[in-house]
């Protein structure tokens, strides 16, 4: 049955009320979690950013979901120190903790004072960041010199299991770069084809694991409020990379996001005042092969949100979900 979960965006909401969300939200019904990993908001109006791992920390002691987060192993983090984090989580909290590694986004990395390497230069050193972490949570000692440099780094509190290691990715490209290393997929809503394109790039190349989608969404009671949450809060979201890899600050974010008009805004957030039609958008999105859905009301105001769709939605969902993966489903296959 497919994994219905909340986003929960640190860019947005102060973390003790986003922790209260989490906690309403398992009493609703969502199955699972997962939060932004940020320096800084997308833009000045949302207005807030918490330190991702301290709260994760807090949500899996206090509630029974499991979580995950996209992070940038690299430059704002060192890979040994990422490498501990999540390790310490996943030995505190088996089999409840996922980190998507990810290439990065100015916004968030220009705080070292580095350089902002290019793209090509990014993806290297993930791969090298990967590996590293990935040889910290087998018990290794690691030294490497490279894109980045460890010096006789060991993690000494291990999970019984690491952590798995997510993909992110929002193009073919990156799908099909992420599939010989990465324990599974996640993206974020697009057009149901090229959602299916990015799945079906990350399976033809061998890639394993479940495959996830965070959907941005905007309900409210009718469809002008719907629309003005999304326009409000997530307008500054709607330009695809490289814009959105290379701007450094929310200022600049909200200078660009000025120019983003309603069909550039309903491209990215799916907005209705009908619960029926974000039911159905999001069961087309089962349909793809997506085994986690993670919903992210953009609205700073959580609680109808999570209280409507836990009602009316996800029950729903779960009902098309049975239906498809019965055993008739299973023979017409």
């Amino acid at each position: 049955m497919t994994t219905i979960g909340i986003h929960a965006s640190h860019e947005q909401i102060h973390p003790a009320e986003l922790l209260r969300v989490v906690r309403r939200a398992q009493d609703a019904g969502f199955d699972a979690g997962m939060c932004s990993d940020h320096i800084a908001p997308w833009s000045e109006r949302q207005g807030h950013s918490g330190f991702a791992w301290s709260w994760l920390g807090s949500a899996l002691a206090t509630t029974d979901l499991s979580f995950g987060t996209v992070s940038a192993p690299g430059q704002r983090y060192h890979p040994a120190v990422l490498a501990q984090a999540s390790a310490t989580l996943a030995a505190m909290y088996p089999g409840r903790l996922w980190v998507a590694l990810g290439s990065g986004e100015d916004l968030n990395e220009h705080i070292t004072g580095d350089r902002w390497p290019s793209k090509a230069e990014r993806d290297e050193r993930l791969r090298e960041c990967v590996d590293i972490i990935r040889a910290l949570h087998a018990g290794e000692e690691v030294s490497h010199r490279g894109h980045v440099v460890v010096d006789r780094a060991r993690l000494w509190s291990l999970p019984e299991e690491p952590p798995m290691l997510i993909g992110p990715a929002v193009t073919v490209a990156t799908a099909r770069a992420h599939a010989d290393w990465a324990d599974g997929l996640v993206t974020t809503n697009q057009s149901i084809d090229k959602l299916r394109e990015v799945v079906g790039a990350y399976r033809d190349a061998g890639g394993r694991g479940e495959v996830s989608v965070q959907v941005h969404l905007s309900w409210a009671p009718t469809e002008g409020e719907a629309y003005a949450l999304a326009h409000d809060q997530w307008r500054t979201n709607v330009y695809p990379p490289p814009v959105c890899w290379d701007l450094e600050t929310p200022a600049h974010f909200d200078v660009v996001g000025e120019g983003a008009g309603e069909d550039l805004v309903r491209d990215v957030v799916m907005v209705s005042a009908d619960l029926a039609r974000h039911t159905q958008y999001l069961a087309d999105l089962i349909d793809v092969g997506f085994d986690r859905v993670y919903l992210h009301h953009v609205g700073q105001q959580q609680d109808a949100f999570v209280d409507a769709f836990g009602e009316h939605v996800l029950p729903q969902l779960r009902t098309a979900t049975r239906r498809s993966t019965g055993p008739a489903a299973g023979v017409a296959s």
